[in-house]
């Protein structure tokens, strides 16, 4: 099985939309794009196709580009069930347990609610590749918008447990913002320090810092660090704060 290509595609003021392609069959899927055109440049530079496009949850900033972007390829546009009614663009609703594919790459839907009600995530176990939306950042978690700390946590005790190696791809660049507020809560992790280190230099220099993998979280992450609900959910309330 050929293994997938993904692009990243900034857009907004820290949104990245992410491109998939499976050359074996030709399929070319996007996940949650804010914005249609920048989308469909890139996989026009490409020589591709978009057949798919597969949304984490209902907020306009992973959404904003279905509707353009079916009307521009006739694509099929897979979501969250649960959250069906902010999505009135899907054509196929899934929940957790179910799966998806491009080409012969299945992914597992993942049921990860808290930022939203009804967010889901995909996960491409044979390619160790997970992409969650809002749920999981480098070194960060989404708010609580719609969920509790219980939920997030359950969350992030799921996540945990995926091989180290396993790609993250999240939905935005927060990262050097989530590595300042990190090390005030862990300030005695060493691999935390040399992280920031490292995020600061990337970003001065322009780099984008996601993909994360699951090891690295499990290193610097404290929201993935918290050993339960109730840390979680203070960490997560001095972020909102800060």
């Amino acid at each position: 099985m050929t293994a997938l290509e993904i692009v990243r595609i900034p857009v907004l003021s820290d949104n990245y939309v992410w491109l998939v392609h499976d050359s074996a069959s030709g399929g070319t899927m996007v996940v949650d794009p804010a914005v249609a055109d920048p989308v469909l440049e890139a996989a026009a530079e490409r020589g591709w196709t978009i057949t798919d496009i597969w949304n984490t949850h209902w907020h306009p900033d992973h959404t904003g580009g279905n509707a353009a972007m079916k009307e521009a390829t006739g694509c099929t546009i897979t979501g969250p069930a649960a959250e069906y009614a902010r999505i009135p663009t899907l054509d196929v609703q899934v929940q957790g347990g179910d799966t998806v594919r491009l080409g012969n790459h299945i992914a597992s839907v993942w049921d990860v609610p808290a930022h939203t009600a009804g967010h889901i995530a995909y996960h491409f176990a044979d390619d160790g590749a997970i992409f969650v939306g809002d749920t999981m950042f480098a070194m960060g978690c989404g708010r609580l918008f719609e969920g509790t700390a219980d939920q997030m946590f359950a969350n992030m005790q799921k996540l945990g447990s995926l091989d180290d190696a396993t790609r993250v791809y999240c939905a935005h660049e927060y990262t050097l913002s989530n590595a300042r507020f990190a090390v005030t809560v862990d300030p005695d992790n060493e691999a935390l320090a040399a992280r920031l280190a490292a995020v600061e230099a990337a970003r001065a220099a322009g780099e984008a810092t996601v993909p994360t993998t699951i090891g690295a979280e499990r290193a610097t992450n404290p929201f993935l660090r918290a050993t339960s609900a109730t840390e979680l959910g203070r960490i997560r309330a001095l972020k909102d704060a800060a």
